[in-house]
């Protein structure tokens, strides 16, 4: 999410990507953001270009300003969920965009895996991995979407393909304003659970097909349960 943007328009660019790691929870409620001159560097802007977009996110209610010993640019609340029926217009606006969405995203989780079940994963990868499996496992209602969104992210970025990071993290930005509406079911959580642990088990094991398999049940029962709430 913090990556360098891209040439063309830079204050448009990092108010954007500044948004998307909001909205995906990668800087969660009340976490802070890099300090200007970290933050800065790593999206490739000048200060002054970032303390335009900050302000531009402060006047919008995303973030707040602190100073002091302790200050920095911290994230207000998570953006609210659309209302069913407003969630229903947006997909009917998206057409035939959301299959395309839901069908680049089982691609891209579905290559992820496949690159970590047969390349394998080092230590540290390990703990990540399994750090962000029992942080979505035992998550909170609402606190849900926001650590499944990191998780399966995560399986992007354990890939070690920047492209393939961003293009599941654009991805699930198309779908999350969608999946933010559904109520989330402690049943919903269980059973999501059995499947994020049979993709995590045939990562560690190895074994390609079996992860293939695990990520289009998955992605598949999200795609259905999706597509009946909008119905």
């Amino acid at each position: 999410m913090l990556r360098p943007v891209r040439a063309g328009n830079a204050f448009e660019e990092t108010v954007e990507r500044l948004m998307a790691a909001i909205k995906l929870g990668v800087v969660p409620p009340g976490a802070r953001f890099p300090a200007e001159r970290d933050l800065a560097a790593r999206l490739g802007v000048s200060r002054i270009t970032l303390r335009e977009a900050l302000r531009a996110l402060q006047q919008a209610g995303q973030v707040e300003v602190r100073r002091g010993r302790f200050g920095g640019t911290f994230v207000t609340g998570p953006p609210p969920a659309p209302e069913p029926g407003e969630a229903r217009r947006r997909a009917e606006d998206m057409g035939p965009a959301l299959d395309d969405a839901l069908t680049f995203r089982q691609v891209l989780e579905v290559g992820a895996v496949q690159v970590l079940a047969t390349r394998g994963l080092d230590d540290a990868q390990r703990e990540v991995l399994l750090a962000r499996l029992a942080a979505v496992d035992s998550a909170a209602p609402g606190d849900y979407r926001r650590l499944d969104t990191a998780f399966h992210l995560t399986l992007a970025e354990l890939a070690g393909s920047s492209s393939l990071t961003a293009a599941a993290a654009d991805v699930r930005m198309r779908l999350n304003d969608l999946l933010n509406a559904i109520p989330v079911l402690e049943r919903n959580i269980e059973h999501s659970a059995v499947q994020h642990a049979a993709i995590v088990g045939a990562v560690l094991a190895g074994d390609p097909e079996a992860a293939r398999q695990a990520v289009v049940e998955h992605l598949d029962g999200t795609a259905a349960l999706l597509r009946g709430f909008l119905a």
